[in-house]
C-alpha cells in the first residue's frame, strides 16, 4: 500500500512520540538495554513469532535457545533490522528497529552465521573495509584496527589472508568486524557453527570477557544445549513461541527430579501400567521411549523394573538438562521439528521476493 507524504510524516510523527513515552517509561529501569513486546511474524500461512515479548539487560549474555523452525532466525534478522516484524515492536537503547533501522546499526554489532570476511583480503584490510562503511577513517580508523586485532589475538596475522586461517581464526575475525565500531549490543547467529571445541571455548571465553570489562550486551542464538548453558537468562523457543525465560539453572529446577527414560516394546501400554500402579506421570516421547520424572531415580526405576519383568528393554536416569525443560513446556523433543529448517527456507524466499 503507498502513503501520501503527508500520512507518513503523521505516521512518522505519531510512532516517535509513541518511542519516546516507551523511552520514557523504561527510563527507570537503566539496566534494560532491549525490549521486545509482542513481537510477531509469519511467512504465508506458517507463524514464524507468535507475539514474543522479553528484556535483555545492560552486560548480559542472552540466549536464544530452540531447534530448527522454531523463530529464533526471524528473531534474529528483525533485531539485526534485515526483516520487520508483522506486529509488534523490538528496542534496542531506545531506537525502534522497525521506525529507526540506521539508529539501530550504529549500536549494535552483527555476526551472521555465514562468513562475512573476504577471505581474499588480509586481517587488517577485512577491518579497514569495514570502517569505512561506518565512516571511520584515517588515524581514528588505524587505532581502532590495531586495537580489534589485538583484541582477537590476530595482531601477528595482520597482513595475512583470511583465506590461510582456522575456522576459529576466521570466527574470531568475524567477531573483531562486528565489534569495530565499538557497539553495546552484539547479535551473534549460531557463533560455534564450524568450530573445534578448542575454538569454541576460546570465543566464549572472549563473549564473557565483552560482558564483564566492556559491559556489552550480547544475543546469540544456539540450538546447543552446553552453550545455552553458558548463557546468564534464556528465552527458549518452540514453533514461534516463547516456552521458557530464565537462567539455565532456573529453568531446569522446575523438573523437580531426576529424568528417567525406559525403552520397551510396547510404551504405550508401559507408560499407562506405571502411571496407574505408582501414581505417577509417564509419557510417551516421539521416538517412542517412556519418559518419567522423579526424585530419587535410581531407587525407582528398581520398584518398576521389579514390577513389569520381561517389559523394559534398557534404562536411563539423569539430571535435569535443558532439554527436558523443553519437553516439559512442549510436549515433545527438541529436535522432532523439521531438521532442514523450513524458517530459514521461508526467510529465505521472502527475501527473494522483496
Amino acid at each position: 500500500m503507498i502513503r501520501s507524504r503527508a500520512n507518513r510524516g503523521l505516521i512518522a510523527l505519531t510512532t516517535n512520540t509513541q518511542e519516546q513515552e516507551f523511552a520514557t517509561a523504561t527510563n527507570g529501569e537503566p539496566d534494560t538495554v532491549i525490549e521486545i513486546e509482542g513481537l510477531r511474524h509469519q511467512y504465508g500461512d506458517r507463524i514464524a513469532l507468535n507475539g514474543v515479548s522479553f528484556t535483555v539487560k545492560r552486560a548480559e549474555i542472552f540466549g536464544l535457545l530452540g531447534p530448527n523452525g522454531s523463530g529464533k532466525t526471524t528473531m534474529f534478522r528483525i533485531l539485526s533490522t534485515l526483516m520487520l516484524p508483522a506486529a509488534g515492536r523490538a528496542l534496542i537503547l531506545g531506537h525502534d528497529v522497525a521506525l529507526d533501522p540506521s539508529g539501530v546499526r550504529r549500536q549494535i554489532g552483527v555476526v551472521f552465521q555465514s562468513r562475512s570476511i573476504d577471505v581474499k583480503l588480509s586481517a587488517e584490510e577485512n577491518l579497514i573495509h569495514v570502517g569505512h562503511l561506518y565512516g571511520i577513517t584515517g588515524s581514528v580508523l588505524k587505532k581502532r584496527v590495531a586495537e580489534m586485532l589485538e583484541r582477537v589475538s590476530l595482531t601477528d596475522r595482520a597482513k595475512d589472508r583470511a583465506e590461510t586461517f582456522s575456522g576459529g581464526m576466521q570466527r574470531r575475525l568475524e567477531l573483531a568486524k562486528g565489534l569495530l565500531h565499538h557497539p553495546q549490543v552484539l547479535l551473534l547467529d549460531e557463533p560455534s557453527t564450524g568450530l573445534d571445541p578448542g575454538a569454541r571455548r576460546d570465543l566464549w571465553q572472549y563473549l564473557e570477557v565483552l560482558r564483564d570489562q566492556e559491559g556489552v550486551s550480547i544475543i546469540v542464538t544456539t540450538h546447543l544445549m552446553e552453550e545455552a548453558g553458558k548463557c546468564d537468562r534464556l528465552a527458549i523457543l518452540s514453533h514461534g513461541n516463547l516456552v521458557g525465560l530464565g537462567t539455565p539453572a532456573q529453568l531446569k529446577s522446575e523438573i523437580g527430579g531426576d529424568v528417567i527414560l525406559l525403552d520397551a516394546r510396547d510404551p504405550q501400554n508401559l507408560a499407562t501400567a506405571i502411571a496407574a500402579r505408582f501414581g505417577v506421570e509417564a509419557a510417551v516421547l516421539d521416538d517412542g521411549r517412556v519418559r518419567i520424572e522423579r526424585e530419587a531415580g535410581h531407587r525407582f526405576i528398581t520398584d518398576v523394573v521389579e514390577a513389569f519383568p520381561g517389559a523394559i528393554d534398557s534404562v536411563s536416569v539423569s539430571k535435569p538438562t535443558l532439554e527436558d525443560v523443553f519437553i516439559r513446556r512442549t510436549g515433545h523433543r527438541f529436535w522432532n521439528e523439521d531438521a532442514l529448517g523450513l524458517e530459514q527456507r521461508a526467510a529465505e524466499t521472502t527475501k527473494k521476493k522483496h
